[in-house]
């Protein structure tokens, strides 16, 4: 490959060619495939080196942690990558012009699904509701891609296809759709513009342009995928890793009649609301909560109740409603929150129910 004479002056390093790039994935895919297969040998061996015995609290919960680590983090960069290169389809402008003019309810649908192809925590997906709603978007549409973009994104459904199958991802996928599509229908029908803070409301944005994406080659795109890498995995990988960690301590030391009491399948009728309440002061994203998840199945917890937490988590954070405090009166969070929890609720419901 040839240095740009330019680049090199600037201290600016040369760019990879497409064939270099497609080696380069190529290599990353076989490198990425051989390690998700040996992640038990791996924790395996680890365990072994440093001379702890399988059974034991300690053990089973380190042997948790070495196993979850890499697994979780070799699927989060593998598919954020992939969502980079896909993004570069989609910009800010373009959505916000798919989504000017829709009407209630099929709006709300575009919305929601669009939310799945970004993987954004509650807290980071508020900038670009803001700019929706700065952009002429109807509020109840903006409200399902806020509900939709941290709840049912492409992280959340990888780990839970790995960790429980495509049944469970799938079914996961299409009561989360519900839920932000009916709520920011819900929301929308309200009419409640006037529980906008004034400042949002004045706000007089132009047409945006869209641009078409024709002047991404592959290689633009490639890089852009490797930057969402960096930027992505490199903000919530600490987040991975305390969720992670919390979810071995409850596998190796939480006694399992203690946790079936609280979330179990024979818990009483309380258990999915009170999972909902606990899962709202608290603040992570899909990556870090659904090791979590998998440590609290593995307890005997019912699936319904643990999920409806993880959505109260990922979807109602108490960071997420501080920082809608600048943008929304409290009238219009207390809906939000209401007409959310209600449907989360009904989700943990259905779950204990199906399944």
């Amino acid at each position: 490959m040839s240095a740009d004479p330019q680049s090199l002056e600037l201290g600016v390093p040369p760019r990879l060619t497409f064939p270099r790039w497609l080696a380069l994935i190529v290599a990353a895919a076989v490198v990425w495939v051989a390690a998700y297969a040996y992640l038990t040998e791996f924790a395996d061996v680890v365990v072994a080196a440093i001379g702890l015995e399988r059974g034991t609290h300690f053990a089973e919960a380190v042997h948790f942690f070495l196993y979850d680590t890499p697994k979780v983090l070799l699927l989060l960069a593998g598919i954020v990558f992939a969502m980079g290169i896909i993004q570069t389809f989609f910009s800010p402008e373009r959505t916000r012009a798919l989504l000017s003019g829709k009407r209630l309810g099929v709006g709300n649908a575009l919305a929601a699904t669009l939310g799945i192809v970004t993987p954004f925590c509650s807290c980071s997906a508020v900038p670009l509701f803001i700019g929706f709603l700065s952009a002429g978007v109807p509020m109840g549409v903006t409200f399902s891609f806020l509900i939709s973009a941290p709840m049912v994104n492409e992280v959340a459904l990888a780990l839970l296809f790995g960790m429980f199958g495509w049944q469970v991802a799938a079914l996961y996928l299409g009561l989360g759709l519900a839920v932000a599509i009916v709520a920011g229908y819900t929301i929308g029908a309200l009419r409640m513009e006037n529980h906008l803070e004034d400042w949002v409301r004045a706000i007089q944005v132009g047409e945006a342009q869209a641009p078409d994406g024709t002047d991404f080659g592959w290689v633009e795109r490639f890089e852009a995928g490797w930057r969402h890498v960096k930027e992505i995995v490199g903000k919530v990988w600490p987040y991975v890793i305390a969720g992670i960690a919390l979810g071995a301590a409850i596998h190796g030391y939480v006694p399992e009649d203690f946790m079936a009491s609280i979330m179990g399948k024979d818990a009483p009728w309380w258990s999915v609301p009170a999972a909902v309440l606990l899962g709202v002061p608290m603040y992570t994203n899909a990556a870090g909560i659904i090791p979590v998840v998998e440590a609290l199945i593995g307890k005997g917890a019912a699936l319904g109740t643990v999920l409806a937490f993880m959505m109260s988590v990922i979807a109602l954070s108490a960071p997420e409603m501080i920082i809608l405090r600048k943008v929304l009166k409290p009238a219009l969070i207390a809906t939000f929150v209401g007409v959310v929890a209600a449907g989360i609720l009904l989700v943990g419901v259905v779950f204990n129910t199906v399944l």
